[in-house]
């Protein structure tokens, strides 16, 4: 069975991570947010393509869930020490990823080709794709300081400022990477991760063609919230500034034009039925992965629904 899933941020990756190890390589391709990406310190940051990749090679800090596992700090140290920004918290090891892909962008290549390279050095076999090759930024207008990048937001501003609209700059020039749309026409099925669905999710799904390719495929959502709270990140705090309840019933319904089915955690068990009055097929499992193993089951229930939904 051949998945595409579409992700960003650590929940993301907790899902993909459990799905690499429940697939074949060959079975699993990931369309990857770059709206969080922005520049800093003169390099190119990609927040969620490296969460991703990191934790695909094995390379994750297991506590943060982002940036890599033993790290050290000698740079960051230096730069503050200076007087330079230290509220983005690069390590040692991590420079050297926003180095080289820095180096490789400036001569002309794209991202997906750099990223590809990466996964290969790396020895990541799954297909890992940006969601484009063009710059996109995901702009937060808050009420305390007006339009802000979401760097701003979510890490120097650690998610405070109200949001009272968002938008994603260079959105319309911007066009899927090279075999994204391809992928998606052979999957057999497109799974939404447990990502912020604001700031992760939909500037995926904004880019020319791809919600159209996914309409036409059995699409099936992961829930990032539980019992009305956000499994990490502001996504719960999002929906409640911009005046819609939090819960997996307000997921469901911000995906309701593209997904068939979605999967809930069992203490929103409640709200079955009003998700099923929306044309969507509710399933219930236990969605919070605070261990490896977690991850696994998780990631083989959602097969387990998909499988159901395709012999439906």
């Amino acid at each position: 069975m051949k998945i595409v899933a579409l992700a960003g941020g650590v929940g993301g990756a907790k899902l993909i991570d459990g799905f690499a190890k429940n697939l074949s390589p060959l079975d699993l391709t990931i369309i990857v947010n770059t709206g969080d990406d922005f520049n800093h310190l003169g390099m190119r940051i990609c927040p969620d393509l490296d969460t991703i990749c990191y934790t695909l090679a094995g390379m994750a800090n297991p506590d943060t869930g982002w940036g890599r596992e033993n790290e050290c700090w000698t740079v960051l140290a230096g730069i503050k020490q200076l007087g330079g920004p230290d509220w983005f918290r690069i390590g040692d090891k991590d420079l050297a990823t926003h180095l080289e892909r820095s180096r490789r962008l400036m001569v002309g290549q794209p991202l997906s080709r750099i990223i590809q390279d990466f996964c290969k050095s790396w020895n990541i076999n799954q297909k890992v794709l940006p969601m484009s090759d063009q710059k996109v930024s995901t702009i937060i207008t808050t009420l305390e300081y007006g339009e802000i990048s979401f760097q701003d937001y979510f890490v120097r501003n650690k998610c405070a400022p109200t949001v009272k609209r968002i938008h994603f700059e260079g959105i319309k020039d911007a066009t899927p990477t090279p075999g994204l749309i391809d992928a998606i026409e052979q999957a057999d099925a497109i799974v939404i991760c447990p990502s912020n669905p604001w700031v992760s999710i939909d500037p995926i799904l904004s880019i020319s063609g791809i919600r159209t390719s996914i309409i036409k495929k059995p699409t099936i959502a992961v829930s990032p919230i539980i019992n009305g709270k956000a499994i990490k990140g502001p996504a719960a705090k999002m929906y409640s500034e911009l005046g819609i309840q939090p819960s997996a019933l307000a997921v469901a319904n911000h995906y309701k034009t593209i997904i068939s089915a979605i999967v809930i955690d069992n203490q929103d068990s409640a709200l079955s039925e009003a998700i099923s009055h929306l044309g969507i097929i509710p399933f219930e499992c236990n969605i919070l992965m605070k261990l490896t193993e977690d991850r696994v089951q998780v990631s083989q229930d959602v097969l387990n629904y998909i499988e159901r939904i395709l012999n439906l």
